[in-house]
């Protein structure tokens, strides 16, 4: 066989994986597009959804001082909720793409990660949209008054309030995902159960520190999601010792039908 022979015999799968990772991400494109369109035109009833926490801690004003700043802030709401309606396809695409290299094993292992990450995520982001923001903002607009002679109050611009929601909508969000993280490490063999389970108090530690980043500056969100990371942490040593049970049955039966 010729060297120009060998070289198309070595670029064609290379070829046909650039191909087909254009077109998974064509899917994705596409779906995103196609949400951010919808989302655009309901952009203001999805403002008003992310609102809502704002109106019940008695603020009845929300203004832009900037001439298109709420323009950009409809936009963003847009692309945000479309990059949250659209996951499933993205996960999909990505999943299609991936799979086919996969044992059968790994990916038995991986899909359930894949399906849990969506879940997880709203589950942080729901706690921080019914609990957490409403006690931030109880805590944060009990500075309105009167101080010293002049009244205080409080006129959050949509912008400053868009930013504020999402860190914590997407904070809560990314923090539930610790059990699908060191899952995955788990699974890949950088970190054992063992190991996990004698940096226990450490890990303790590290949550108490992420919680008191994200949350509000009050002792009460602080716990509100402190807890729940330490509970998550133990969460996933729980589901690794399934895993390791799993994993030497399946040995020990693979080494009996062997000898």
């Amino acid at each position: 066989m010729s060297m120009p022979d060998e070289l198309d015999d070595t670029r064609a799968p290379l070829l046909d994986h650039l191909i087909e990772l254009r077109r998974r991400l064509l899917w994705c494109i596409l779906s995103l597009g196609i949400t951010f369109a919808i989302c655009l035109y309901f952009a203001r009833p999805i403002f008003a959804f992310l609102v809502h926490p704002l109106v019940r801690a008695g603020q009845g004003k929300i203004v832009y001082t900037q001439i298109f700043e709420a323009f950009f802030v409809e936009v963003k709401v847009a692309f945000f909720a479309a990059a949250m309606l659209s996951f499933p396809v993205i996960a999909n695409q990505i999943w299609q793409f991936v799979a086919p290299g996969l044992y059968k094993k790994e990916r038995n292992a991986f899909l359930p990660f894949l399906i849990a990450t969506p879940v997880l995520f709203l589950m942080g982001a729901a706690l921080a949209y019914f609990v957490a923001v409403p006690m931030a903002l109880h805590f944060l607009l009990g500075f309105q008054g009167n101080l010293g002679g002049i009244q205080q109050e409080a006129l959050p611009s949509v912008g400053n309030y868009l930013t504020f929601i999402m860190q914590f909508l997407f904070g809560f969000g990314l923090a539930f995902l610790v059990p699908v993280l060191l899952m995955l490490l788990e699974q890949a063999g950088l970190v054992s159960r063992q190991q996990l389970v004698s940096l226990r108090r450490y890990a303790i530690v590290g949550n108490t520190a992420v919680a008191a980043v994200l949350s509000p500056p009050d002792i009460g969100s602080m716990i509100m999601l402190g807890v729940p990371l330490i509970l998550l942490y133990e969460l996933a040593l729980i589901a690794m010792w399934f895993t390791e049970r799993r994993r030497k049955k399946s040995d020990d039966s693979t080494a009996l039908v062997e000898s």
